[in-house]
């Protein structure tokens, strides 16, 4: 195993830790895997710090289903199925790691299901 096979397997290890801290409502440990200067960038929101980015997800109480990961170097791009207020839609994210930490979070999806 080279040294960027393993930055991509710590850095998805990361991200999906971060998922699954979200999923669980475990935010405290969620945020524990996010750089302090972690940024948001959605369709419908910009975050600058993790402490914004978590208390967001506090109230949203958002829940992914994983369909697929993709990690290259210190980037991870997960698609997935989001469901909040039980509507559910289609969505990817694209996780930059650095030090162990999420420092970037880069969303795509359709926004308009959940503003109806």
């Amino acid at each position: 195993m080279n040294a960027e096979e393993i930055s991509e397997g710590r850095a998805r290890a990361v991200v999906l830790a971060l998922i699954q801290a979200i999923n669980s409502e475990e935010f405290e440990r969620g945020r524990s895997y996010a750089d302090d200067n972690m940024t948001f960038e959605g369709p419908m929101a910009r975050r600058s710090g993790a402490d914004a980015y978590f208390k967001d997800m506090e109230q949203m109480k958002l829940k992914y289903d994983i369909r697929k990961v993709f990690a290259e170097g210190d980037d991870v791009c997960l698609f997935y199925d989001l469901e909040m207020d039980g509507k559910t839609i289609f969505g990817t994210g694209w996780y930059r790691v650095e030090g162990g930490k999420v420092t970037s979070l880069r969303v795509v999806f359709d926004p308009r299901p959940f503003l109806g």
